[in-house]
């Protein structure tokens, strides 16, 4: 197995998912191993509500994969999304007694105010800057003009402090001794629109389980990003109040789901088998699908800004597992008129492997793919020992283990980013490797047994 590959983790609202792979030179995507664990119960709109139990995943998933690579893994990069990311925009701005030439250390003061903008429990995480004004005229480089006003607008990317610690603490927890972390909804934007459409302007829809994300790109900027709370669980949930579980209705809703039915070609005397004993009517089904997908429609259609109506002409690009609904495109076109309309089911980039999984061509995996390309450092660590059964398949940090206090784990965790490490505009979080005792790997060894079984 070759030992140069990135490890990426997303952590989401219906599982956390790892993968490992390279971007070889052709500018292909090689799959090496891809696992994930279901995180319905401690995950919920991208908030970590249960330490343990997201730990606990975590752990398993770096487990499986250096199983199957068969080297430990000594760095993995991590996306972050859900409600708790979103965009605000903030302008800084400075007067002159007379004109004055804009240089470039005015422009970084002003970028060095916006970054130190405080927002109540929020972190700026990145920054998108929209424009300059220089006295009346708008300019992408003001470097060298004379002005009297002189002002930036810029898109902060926020995100929760108490978010940001839970994902560190569980990190932590788990005994990744690196973990980088990536903005999940700009690495998905990298790898599935074009130059053209961020040029031109379009609106890109993360249609996830729990949340949709939506970013607007004009001018080949990112010009706003929001997260709203609902997505296709939502209808799952409805569809489960049809006396039945969610586990049913997921599978009802992946064979029947239809965006855009037709009532009159419907016989109301329809129904879909429930279980062998129960069904339910076609009907009644299909209009609460309805209900369910025209609300997130018209909440996607709420978050577009009134100065950017008519002007994003490449339209929506929709990707996603909720993008999967059959007739999902008639249905946005039905709601949302004078739109453009693509799905996009890959990432741009041809993905290269041996892993048979449908995920791979239905859009679900597209964000984990973004935040994989956007890692630059190897993430393999030396080769696991076949002999030894108990070893920690995490590469080790060169800390002293034994100096670290096993007693209180949340010890060395930076809650506040202001205590990271910044490389190259990515936010960087190195924690110290926390020592287990050798039982915590038997224990963990002979559940796995158990499990296979």
């Amino acid at each position: 197995m070759t030992k140069d590959f990135v490890v990426a983790i997303e952590l989401g609202s219906s599982h956390i998912r790892g993968i490992a792979g390279k971007k070889n030179a052709d500018g292909s995507i090689n799959i090496l191993s891809l696992v994930q664990e279901d995180s319905s119960q401690f995950i919920r709109k991208g908030y970590v509500y249960n330490i343990d139990k997201t730990t606990d995943a975590i752990q398993r998933v770096v487990t499986q994969l250096s199983s199957q690579l068969k080297v430990k893994i000594k760095k993995v990069y991590v996306g972050i999304g859900g409600q708790s990311v979103h965009g605000l925009l903030e302008t800084v701005d400075s007067e002159f007694a007379e004109p004055t030439k804009i240089t470039q250390a005015m422009v970084d003061g002003i970028m060095d105010t916006n970054r130190a903008t405080s927002y109540p429990n929020r972190e700026i995480l990145d920054v998108s800057v929209q424009e300059y004004k220089v006295d009346n005229q708008y300019q992408s480089d003001p470097v060298g003009i004379e002005c009297l006003h002189f002002e930036g607008t810029f898109l902060n990317i926020v995100v929760r402090k108490s978010f940001y610690a839970s994902i560190n603490r569980c990190f932590s927890a788990a005994r990744v001794p690196s973990t980088e972390i990536v903005l999940a909804p700009l690495a998905l934007a990298d790898v599935i629109l074009t130059d053209q459409e961020k040029r031109l302007g379009c609106i890109l829809v993360d249609m996830g389980a729990s949340t949709t994300t939506i970013s607007i790109y004009y001018k080949s900027i990112l010009r706003h990003l929001v997260v709203i709370p609902i997505g296709s669980n939502n209808i799952t949930k409805d569809i489960a109040f049809l006396n039945m579980d969610e586990n049913d209705a997921e599978r009802l809703k992946l064979a029947h789901a239809d965006a855009h039915y037709n009532s009159s070609e419907m016989d109301e005397e329809d129904t879909y088998p429930i279980d062998d004993e129960r069904t339910v009517n076609s009907q009644t089904f299909a209009d609460i699908v309805e209900a369910r997908l025209t609300e997130i429609i018209e909440n996607i259609k709420a978050q577009i800004p009134s100065e950017y109506e008519g002007k994003l002409s490449c339209g929506f690009i929709l990707t996603g597992g909720g993008s999967n609904l059959k007739h999902i495109t008639e249905k946005f076109a039905e709601m949302i008129r004078g739109y453009k309309i693509r799905i996009a089911k890959t990432i741009s980039a041809p993905v290269l492997t041996k892993i048979e999984s449908d995920d791979l061509k239905n859009s679900t995996l597209n964000t984990i793919l973004g935040i994989m390309i956007n890692g630059k450092d190897n993430c393999a660590g030396d080769d696991l020992d076949p002999n030894d059964l108990f070893q920690n398949p995490i590469q080790e940090s060169p800390v002293d283990a034994d100096d670290t206090d096993v007693n209180n784990i949340d010890s060395d965790i930076n809650v506040e980013f202001g205590e990271e490490k910044k490389e190259n505009g990515t936010n960087t979080i190195t924690d110290t490797t926390q020592k287990k005792g050798v039982m915590k790997h038997v224990s963990n060894f002979f559940k796995k047994i158990l499990e296979d079984e």
